[in-house]
């Protein structure tokens, strides 16, 4: 997990993100608090489990 989820002041002011992507680790684990399902979120925001989030 640690090679993928990356935290650079330069992407998102620093907030930790999937690498590659500007998508904050926070809003899909705020989908899954809010009901999401772990197939909603790979679709919704293009990433896979292995990329460490879920």
């Amino acid at each position: 997990m640690d090679n993928r989820i990356v935290i650079d002041p330069k992407i998102r002011h620093g907030k930790p993100v999937i690498r590659g992507t500007r998508v904050p680790v926070v809003r899909m684990l705020g989908g899954l608090a809010g009901g999401m399902t772990v197939e909603d979120i790979t679709r919704e925001y293009g990433v896979t489990e292995e990329d460490g989030w879920g």
